[in-house]
């Protein structure tokens, strides 16, 4: 009987959870319909309601938005009102901190995730996966020796971690890509197994050639 709930339980809680999933980014890209004159609101416009039609304008409010700032008039007009925004207490520091991991993250200008290492973390005798950054000029002037910059992910969640400063002869870099790296880091280690399997073939049939 146990081995029977269990089994149902592997089944229904990861279904559950990304139906769970679906339906809340269905239901916010939702309330983007909102922004649309009463009128012209679907629910009216149609005798039945129709989920994620959100999306459609989500899409393109993002295209729309990433055409306006291609040109000089819509990258000036950002640039005022984004400085007014900074200039607000409170809402300033809340959305320069957003917009640097967003940044970090999405930017294929250099600032994001170049390496994944290994470094030793919480104590000397742990490692945990680590991206290496970026190192400000000043920072680097301030060593004598070669320091890299790494960002430590938690797990399940890595929008949260630490930054730290280490020694770059204190560290392990990997082959390991950093998609590999935080699916490794949110699923707690357990779809690394299937990399090091495929790692490991790809190894001996290199070795064998």
């Amino acid at each position: 009987m146990k081995k029977y709930l269990i089994t149902g339980l592997l089944v229904w809680v990861p279904l559950g959870i990304t139906l769970w999933a679906l339906n809340l980014v269905i239901g916010t890209m939702d309330q983007t319909l909102l922004l649309l004159p009463g009128q012209w609101h679907p629910d009216r416009l149609l005798p039945f309601h129709i989920p994620g039609l959100g999306i459609i304008l989500t899409l393109g409010v993002v295209l729309l938005t990433g055409l306006l700032m291609r040109n000089v008039f819509g990258q000036r007009l950002w640039e005022a009102s984004e400085k007014a925004m900074l200039h607000v207490p409170f809402v300033g520091s809340i959305y320069k901190g957003v917009k640097q991991v967003s940044d970090t993250l999405l930017s294929g200008s250099g600032n994001s995730f170049r390496k994944v290492l290994l470094v030793r973390y919480p104590h000397p005798e742990a490692w945990s996966l680590a991206f290496q950054t970026s190192v400000p000029g000043e920072v680097i002037d301030r060593f004598d020796e070669a320091y890299v910059a790494v960002f430590i992910p938690t797990t399940p969640s890595p929008v949260n971690g630490f930054y730290f400063y280490v020694r770059k002869a204190d560290t392990i870099e990997l082959e390991m890509s950093v998609d590999v790296a935080l699916r490794s880091i949110v699923s707690m280690g357990v779809v690394a197994d299937h990399e090091v399997g495929k790692h490991r073939t790809i190894t001996q049939n290199h070795q064998s050639n």
